[in-house]
């Protein structure tokens, strides 16, 4: 892997998205949202974006909910009844319990020009951000750009 790109849906119309991930070159689209198949979720809804990715670029779709937060925790930082390091400690915690580095070297690292999907616009407060850098502690080669 030479490049892991990251992307929001929200705050983007289907062209705006579209246009960034195949300008910047991607060749897969991991989906790493809790739930891919919520009616809020517009144009990137599963199975509509696996859709749209192939036949309109043919950026290969890939569901992976192991790289989601565990519901639980996900509703309480929603509530706001914990806050981002909370959220964070969680995360990690819930990604070493499914030993996501071991996942992310078999499945993932072999792969060119990933991004990873989320809903959150920007990637601060998201958890693509943290699992790009567990990408990045596997391979420190690897160059993040969030889209």
């Amino acid at each position: 892997m030479n490049k892991l790109f990251t992307i929001g849906f929200t705050k983007k119309t289907a062209e705006e998205f579209i246009k960034l991930l195949d300008e910047s070159g991607v060749c897969t689209v991991i989906d790493i949202r809790l739930n891919n198949t919520s009616q809020l979720a517009g144009f990137s809804k599963f199975p509509d974006i696996e859709f749209f990715l192939n036949s309109i670029c043919g950026i290969k779709y890939i569901y992976e909910p192991m790289f989601s937060p565990s519901e639980k925790t996900l509703k309480r930082y929603k509530k706001k009844e914990i806050d981002w390091n909370t959220y964070k400690k969680e995360f990690n915690q819930t990604m070493n319990e499914r030993n996501i580095s071991a996942l992310i070297k078999e499945e993932y690292l072999n792969l060119d020009n990933v991004c990873l999907l989320c809903s959150e616009p920007t990637p601060e407060y998201c958890h693509r951000s943290l699992i790009a850098e567990r990408f990045f502690n596997l391979d420190n080669k690897i160059v993040v750009k969030h889209l």
